[in-house]
Parts: C-alpha cells; structure tokens; sequence
C-alpha cells in the first residue's frame, strides 16, 4: 500500500509551518505530501495567518525535498486558466525532478470565490471547464518538441502554442481526478486521469465510487486505448493516539461547524488505522492519502510512521 499524508493549509499554516511538516513527511518514510488548494477555512475561523498558494507553495517544496512526491488533492479548475496551468505544473515538474501530481477537480466552495472575486458558474458549466482543462493540460503535455498545439472548446481556444516547458514524467505528471460525482467525475478519471481518488468516505461509499469508475472504463474504451488501470485510491481523515485521550484530543476540530460534507474518520488506536486502510485494499485501493489535521502535531506523523507503515505491504 503507498502511504502519502494530506494536509489542509488554509486551516491556518504558514509555509514555514508546511515546510517542517514536510520535511517530516519525507524523513519518516511516507511516500508523498499532498495539500489542498483553497484560499479560505471552511469554519467561522479565519485560518490566520492566511492563504498560501499551493503550487507557489509546491515549488518551494520541490527545492527543499529530495524523494517525497508532491501534489494537490485538489486544484480547483475555477482557480487558473488550462495553459498557465499546465506550465505551472510543469515547471514545478522540473524543479522537484520529476516528483509532481495533479490533482484537480471543479470546484465547489462558492464563499473562498466570493471572497477572493473568483468567477463560480453553475455546477454544469464548472464540469464543463473542467473537461476542457483536462483535454488542454494533458495535450500541452503531450505535444511533441518542436510541435504546437490548438485548442477550441466552448470556454477556451489556444492557437499554436508552444508547448512548452515539458515536464520530466512522460507524458506528463500523473493527473488524479476523485470525488463523489455519480457520472461525471468517473467519466472524466476514466478519460483523463492516471488515479481516481474517493475522499474521505466510508468503504461502502468509497466501494461503490470505485464500481462507477471501472465501469466508466469499460465503457470508454480505456483498456482498448492501451491506456494503464486507473490507480484507485482513498483519503482517510485520521486522528489516532497512544491512548483514547490522546486520539479524542486530536479529533476535537473535527467536531467543529464546517462547511465540509461528512467524512468517515478514523479515530481511536493505530491498530484502527491499520484495520481500515486493509478494508480499502480490499475493495482494489492501493494508495491512502491520510489527512492530518495539525501541522504542528509531529508526534501523531511519528506514530503513524512507527506503529502504521510497518504492517503494510509494498511502497510507502
């Protein structure tokens, strides 16, 4: 099972604090360090000391790690344009030599727009952009040196670009695409996407997430593409501890309004942990991403990486 570790600065971090966590991500043997791509908490808090971009703060990253693979779960499709997007992405390839993932999505919290003068049409037209984006990111990617590239869409037109910079992966970093969207969301993973990620859900849910995608496989034509298997994938919210005091008291901010939608989290022993991430196998997943809810809370990544990662199998 490949083990990386979430984390969500707009909940008040610093990329100081991003930075040190990291850092420790990477010493402990995890194999990657994912983080959200909001500007905004989703509580009454103000997530002081305030947004950081993520992938202003993933380059910085990719200098300062030397194994960890990096990315986002996810980049909200309403955030950037597709071609300065894809360079973006690329450049940061470049610089963490090859250790990149995107991951991106439609978008869906309507007040960090709001806040921020960020356009937020209509969840239909959202999806919409968000196929375009795929199909100009990973054409860009794609497109032979010395070759251009053109695009015409309903929402965006490209003539003639250059293509450039490639990343190191070939044909591009892996592009993961997830979430709860019954028909959508696995038609575009099947199409697009190198891993389909089911967020913080119960089995069953994540379970039954997985089915539509593999069937949206079978019905796009992926495997006749020669295209590889989508990698199937699970977030885990997590707060275990030594004792059930300790896991209660890293679990209390879960217990405060948001406006996120219900999550399944795993709280209590890492024996737990262990317990669920084995149910996930069993469905098909083969990658965790954990979601660690304090940053300055090193402690709870050390146990994770002493009392977890040990009794699983494969890659890390």
């Amino acid at each position: 099972m490949r083990v990386s570790v979430f984390i969500e600065p707009h909940r008040g971090a610093t990329y100081e604090d991003q930075l040190r966590f990291a850092r420790a991500v990477e010493d402990l043997g995890f194999e990657g360090f994912f983080r959200a791509d909001h500007y905004q908490s989703m509580g009454a808090d103000l997530g002081l000391p305030g947004p950081t971009d993520a992938w202003l703060t993933l380059a910085a990253l990719a200098r300062e790690t030397t194994r960890i693979r990096l990315g986002t779960l996810v980049t909200s499709a309403t955030f950037r344009l597709p071609g300065p997007l894809a360079v973006m992405v690329a450049q940061v390839d470049q610089m963490s030599g090859g250790r990149v993932e995107l991951g991106i999505g439609a978008g869906w919290y309507e007040r960090e727009h709001t806040s921020y003068g960020i356009p937020f049409p209509a969840v239909v037209e959202r999806f919409d952009r968000l196929a375009e984006q795929l199909e100009v990111i990973t054409g860009l990617w794609r497109t032979p040196p010395g070759e251009t590239y053109s695009f015409t869409g309903d929402h965006y037109r490209l003539v003639d670009a250059p293509a450039l910079p490639k990343p190191v992966q070939v044909p591009g970093p892996p592009v993961i695409v997830g979430g709860r969207g019954p028909k959508r969301t696995p038609d575009l993973a099947a199409r697009f996407a190198d891993e389909f990620n089911m967020p913080f859900k119960s089995v069953e849910e994540t379970a039954g997430a997985y089915e539509r995608v593999r069937e949206a496989c079978d019905r796009t034509g992926r495997a006749e593409a020669g295209r590889a298997p989508l990698v199937l994938s699970a977030g885990i919210v997590v707060a275990i501890g030594r004792s059930d005091a300790e896991a209660q008291r890293r679990a209390a901010p879960l217990h405060v309004a948001s406006a996120l939608p219900p999550e399944d989290a795993v709280v209590g022993s890492p024996a737990r942990l262990v317990d669920r991430i084995g149910e996930f196998a069993a469905i098909g997943a083969s990658r965790v991403h954990l979601r660690l809810i304090e940053l300055a809370d090193l402690d709870h990544l050390e146990l994770i990486a002493s009392d977890v990662l040990p009794q699983l199998d494969g890659d890390r």
